[in-house]
């Protein structure tokens, strides 16, 4: 993963615990690095280790780590450095999914090392889709949980996601109902 995904983890803990709780963390993480580039890859092993870190010493699940890192992607990350990017996406939750893939061929433009995931829809209706989400990676179904819940958020739509097909059980892909209002 590239390193603004890394630097994002970083500025969701300092704004939340503090730079000290970072330091820690990335302490007992293991990682050697003390800074991540934005734009240079970096392991994505780097990128679990710090999420597992997190969920440790939060005491809380791996998955509330994923599910708050995809969250503060969209309101925070996303919002500050591809406002753009995001703007173009759509004027509502709908076409900003619809245009999902889309988007994602456009951020491969500035990161040309990027191995995205790749996402399609099916079954749209007036107020929900299903969104496939197919990756190389393995286990970052809450943190697309999370960014679905962040766009839910930053378009102000109230948002139901359920995940009815998963690797974990034996599907190709995870599958993500999500319907609005």
């Amino acid at each position: 993963m590239y390193g603004i995904v890394n630097k994002a983890i970083e500025d969701l803990v300092i704004a939340d615990y503090g730079a000290e709780k970072w330091a820690l963390i990335l302490k007992k993480s293991g990682i050697e690095e003390s800074f991540f580039i934005s734009n240079e890859p970096y392991d994505d092993e780097i990128t679990f280790k710090l999420a597992q870190t997190i969920a440790t010493e939060m005491n809380i699940s791996l998955e509330s780590v994923l599910i708050s890192f995809g969250k503060w992607w969209v309101l925070k990350t996303t919002k500050d450095k591809y406002s753009g990017l995001i703007e173009a996406g759509g004027n509502n939750l709908r076409e900003f999914l619809i245009n999902l893939p889309i988007l994602h061929n456009r951020v491969m433009l500035l990161y040309p090392k990027l191995t995205p995931p790749e996402f399609k829809i099916s079954h749209l209706e007036e107020n929900s889709l299903h969104l496939h989400y197919i990756s190389k990676r393995e286990g970052l179904q809450e943190f697309v949980r999370g960014l679905i819940m962040g766009l839910g958020e930053m378009f102000e739509t109230e948002t139901t996601i359920e995940l009815i097909a998963s690797r974990n059980q034996g599907d190709k892909n995870e599958i993500f109902k999500i319907q609005w209002k």
